[in-house]
């Protein structure tokens, strides 16, 4: 996403300053790629969230803050540290530097997807999650983060939150939002739910388009929340049959959501009485994150699209074979090959 987004900042003649952690490379994340001219490339600052060092210097004469950083993997600690610290740290070098636009990055994994009924909207009304004990990791900290950016609101600064859907794109076609791997077969929950999509370049565009709103004078986005989601939305059947079309996938298995939540639901019951809760299952059998991967849920861009003035440039299937194309690329490069 960060590649995408920088890419996109270029592309509609922004300077960038890009922070990046110390092990990854400057063209990676996007710094070198896609600039119109010198004027845009800008520079790159080897920054560690979790730490002050450079924080504030790095953003000198920078007007908006977008931030993407979050940890995805690890235990809580870690991705407490690398999502929650990083970004007490980044609030408090922005007051420390005077920079007061902020764009920043949620999910739709703060849903509190348990209260939400099976076949309602999802948006921006939603209930967010209150009580995230038996959700993972990623959700409780990024529930911490998203308070934090609403007390640096709160603060007298200019604040826009941005809950992408799932991000899919090159290297994630096959995705969290279908399934998990069980053995040497892929279990896929459900096939008629309807997944909340957004294309990487189509959501790039998104945060940028409110980078550029959130720094003009009295900007109608500070302290909104906004939710990115692509037009058209796929079911998941439909959305897994145009990728297998294209790509390798793993063999799967199919078990139907009204299943899968009811054996769940059992573990759950079985758990809370006879374990006393102490017992440990993987995620695909505890109900609150059973729900928020796999509930058939409906979604709306419509406050994306009025706010921002965005609609997506590219459909599913143009960004499904982009998205195969880039891979393939990406592996000829690799490999020292050519196109075919």
């Amino acid at each position: 996403m960060g590649r995408a987004v920088v890419a996109e900042a270029q592309r509609r003649g922004h300077y960038t300053t890009v922070t990046t952690r110390p092990t990854s490379s400057r063209t990676r994340n996007g710094v070198d790629d896609g600039a119109p001219n010198e004027r845009t490339v800008g520079s790159t600052a080897e920054i560690d969230l979790r730490s002050h060092d450079g924080l504030a210097e790095s953003l000198a004469g920078v007007d908006t803050v977008i931030h993407l950083a979050a940890t995805k993997e690890g235990d809580f600690h870690s991705q407490f540290a690398g999502t929650v610290v990083g970004t007490e740290n980044l609030l408090s070098a922005m007051t420390t530097a005077g920079v007061r636009n902020l764009v920043a990055i949620s999910t739709f994994s703060v849903y509190d997807y348990m209260s939400i009924g099976a076949g309602h909207i999802v948006d921006e009304r939603s209930p967010i999650d209150r009580n995230p004990a038996l959700r993972d990791e990623y959700a409780r900290t990024k529930l911490v983060q998203e308070q934090l950016y609403r007390d640096f609101s709160d603060a007298g600064n200019q604040v826009v939150i941005l809950r992408p859907g799932m991000i899919y794109g090159p290297n994630n076609l096959w995705h969290a939002l279908l399934g998990s791997d069980v053995g040497s077969r892929f279990l896929r929950v459900g096939a008629n739910a309807t997944l909340p999509l957004t294309y990487v370049a189509n959501c790039a565009e998104a945060i940028v388009l409110a980078s550029e709103l959130i720094s003009q004078p009295d900007s109608n986005l500070a302290g909104e929340t906004i939710n990115v989601v692509d037009d058209n939305l796929p079911t998941q059947d439909r959305y897994a049959t145009e990728v297998a079309a294209r790509i390798d996938t793993p063999p799967t298995v199919t078990v139907p959501w009204p299943v899968m939540n009811a054996v769940a639901s059992s573990i759950k019951a079985v758990n809370r009485h006879l374990l006393g809760g102490r017992a440990k299952f993987p995620g695909l059998f505890v109900p609150d994150r059973l729900h928020a991967r796999f509930k058939p849920l409906r979604y709306t861009n419509a406050r994306a699209k009025r706010l921002l003035n965005w609609s997506p440039r590219f459909t599913l299937i143009e960004a499904i074979d982009a998205s195969v194309e880039a891979e393939e690329l990406a592996r000829a490069s690799t490999t020292g090959g050519g196109n075919s």
